[in-house]
């Protein structure tokens, strides 16, 4: 599994989510400035966006992501269900903002 950097999602001064203000390119320079949020699978815990790019490798399946793991099927399902449940309060949470 690669290592990804965590993306800090909450403000350190009054706890609010935050959004992605801009982009710069490191070759050229230019820069992109907005107001975008960040897509569902960003605002998840590094392993769990490593877990769901792991599935998506195993080409969905759930066998294939145990026997990677060294883990149960019902504990890969179970982490799986977990996943999704996090990705439906986001979700959730965004339609209500």
């Amino acid at each position: 599994m690669a290592k990804l950097q965590n993306l800090p999602k909450v403000c350190p001064s009054c706890g609010e989510r935050l959004c992605v203000c801009g982009l710069r390119c490191t070759e050229c320079g230019t820069r992109i400035e907005g107001l975008y949020g960040l897509p569902v699978t960003m605002q998840l815990p590094a392993d769990d966006q490593l877990f769901i790019l792991d599935f998506v490798k195993s080409s969905g399946s759930l066998k294939e992501m145990a026997r990677k793991l060294g883990l149960s099927y019902p504990t890969v399902r179970n982490r799986l269900d977990d996943i999704i449940a996090q990705i439906q309060t986001i979700e959730n949470n965004e339609t209500n903002h």
